[in-house]
């Protein structure tokens, strides 16, 4: 092999490796601005099934955040999920945080709803108005119970009626 040949093969051999990085910095946020130009929010949810480091936060349907830690408060038991928004985005005193599921089988997310206060949360503030992650087993496991019950008849003794 010619010292020429060799050296395009370390050239593309760098560069193959030099976008790999870039992407894998990339996909990690690390250009899009992340902690910098950004705000923390907690959110304290009683089940955050679903939600991982990395989540997406939703408004409107448009991602604006993800999530960057979730920790166990031990005084509550309640997971705490920590935000991070772009500082031009400021919700008022009394939004809402919802987790949310991409349909059946898709990932969850956290929507955030604005609600109508004048007050607007700042760095570090909790969002009071959560609603935590829905197992759709345990709601399929309702219907299934509903469906399941008999209905009050003639021989029922609750109803009054004779068997």
């Amino acid at each position: 092999m010619s010292a020429a040949a060799e050296r395009a093969e370390l050239l593309v051999g760098a560069a193959v490796l030099v976008v790999a990085v870039g992407f894998l910095a990339w996909s990690a946020g690390g250009w899009a601005g992340a902690g910098r130009g950004s705000y923390p929010l907690i959110a304290s949810f009683p089940n955050v099934a679903g939600v991982e480091k990395g989540t997406e936060v939703r408004l409107a349907g448009v991602r604006v955040g993800r999530v960057s830690d979730i920790r166990l408060n031990p005084q509550t038991y309640y997971a705490e999920a920590e935000m991070r928004l772009p500082r031009d985005i400021l919700l008022p005193a009394d939004s809402a945080a919802l987790i949310q599921s991409d349909g059946l089988l898709g990932g969850s997310y956290i929507e955030l709803r604005p609600g109508g206060a004048v007050e607007l949360l700042g760095p570090g503030d909790e969002i009071e108005d959560v609603q935590g992650a829905v197992s759709l087993l345990a709601l399929l496991m309702k219907f299934a119970d509903s469906q399941g019950a008999p209905a009050d008849g003639p021989g029922d003794p609750d109803t009054g009626g004779a068997q």
